[in-house]
């Protein structure tokens, strides 16, 4: 953990709170989301793994079991019931669908959207078997990523690119975005 960093005020992030990374699969939410969580010597809660807890099962295993709509529905109330201090929360792609999920998350904190190019996340991704990637049959990983694109920004709070693959970088980004004036415009 980076102590001097983490021993500077923050502005945007208030003590007991804590900070939720949005985006779409093969974004970095999990690898970006401990790096933070590190620097701020704070809890890592990744939702994907939660609800792989919850249900015993591997979240691709949950999806094919469940089918798209009930996955949805369970991450939504999944989610939506955390109630963590300090922690950065590193959220599955789909979570942008729900509500509540949306709306918790919001109440605990700031929401970053960690963004990706169409032709990262199809890279990235690959053919998205056993990701757990919560598609509707006959759907294709263009039309996810043109679907949720516009829900991400929407629900942000701050964006910042990890495009570059540079986690490093993007920390540094999201870093000083926190500890930036609250005043300063949004985005």
């Amino acid at each position: 953990m980076n102590a001097e960093a983490s021993s500077a005020p923050l502005p945007r992030l208030w003590p007991q709170g804590a900070i939720s990374l949005i985006g779409m699969a093969g974004a970095g939410k999990s690898t970006l989301g401990r790096l933070l969580a590190d620097r701020l010597g704070w809890a890592h809660v990744d939702t994907d793994r939660l609800i792989e807890s919850f249900y015993g099962l591997p979240l691709q295993d949950l999806l094919d079991g469940l089918g798209l709509e009930a996955f949805l529905k369970a991450e939504n109330t999944l989610v939506s019931m955390l109630n963590v201090r300090r922690a950065v929360i590193s959220t599955g792609g789909s979570v942008v669908y729900g509500r509540q999920a949306m709306e918790r998350l919001s109440l605990l904190g700031p929401v970053v959207h960690l963004d990706i190019s169409l032709e990262s996340f199809l890279k990235r991704v690959g053919d998205g078997g056993n990701r757990g990637l919560a598609i509707a049959p006959g759907r294709t990983r263009e039309d996810l990523y043109h679907e949720r694109q516009p829900l991400y920004v929407a629900a942000a709070d701050f964006t910042v690119s990890t495009d570059a693959g540079d986690q490093h970088h993007s920390l540094e980004r999201l870093y000083e975005w926190l500890a930036a004036d609250k005043t300063e415009p949004k985005g």
